[in-house]
């Protein structure tokens, strides 16, 4: 039996309707209006926290982006941390540990400090983290701007696009 004779008699009796591209982000604000439910948390204004957060996401470095944003590394760090934004801490997870067992007060911030290796902005900035969750919300409304869509995403995606293989180049 071939496949034109069990296809035989089929027919197509309905049609499939398009329906467009699906649309993530419904809020119809720009990313600066959404940081400002959370500017009261921010160590920052929210339009600086729109540029720390834009230059981050296109790759530069926490530094830079405190640079261009015309703020303290260490505020650009903290401003990242609490909106949601993983990495920016300089310590590794073991780093961690002994600050919460210095906060704990089962270790001497000296011992503490001088188990991290770390210097004093540092070990600062890691006890921020430490004793600071991220606000509430903020993750979703930075992951939803700087992932689907924005000016930083399409300027990542540019820069990139000559190491970028086209469907062309798969045959």
């Amino acid at each position: 039996m071939a496949l034109s004779d069990i296809a035989e008699g089929l027919e197509v009796t309905t049609e499939q309707r398009n329906r467009g591209v699906a649309t993530v982000d419904d809020t119809g604000r720009n990313l600066r209006e959404r940081l400002e439910t959370f500017a009261d948390d921010l160590p920052c204004a929210a339009d600086t926290a729109e540029t720390i957060l834009e230059t981050h996401a296109s790759g530069t470095s926490v530094g830079e982006s405190a640079r261009q944003s015309g703020v303290a590394p260490i505020t650009a760090a903290k401003t990242l941390h609490l909106l949601g934004v993983h990495g920016v801490s300089p310590l590794p997870p073991m780093g961690h540990e002994i600050i919460r067992d210095w906060l704990s007060a089962d270790l001497s911030r000296s011992e503490a400090r001088a188990l991290t290796g770390a210097n004093e902005t540092e070990f600062a900035l890691a006890t921020f983290i430490e004793t600071h969750e991220p606000i509430a919300g903020a993750a979703e409304v930075v992951e939803g701007a700087l992932t689907f869509g924005g000016d930083a995403a399409v300027r990542k995606r540019d820069a990139l696009a000559e190491t970028m293989s086209g469907v062309g180049d798969l045959f």
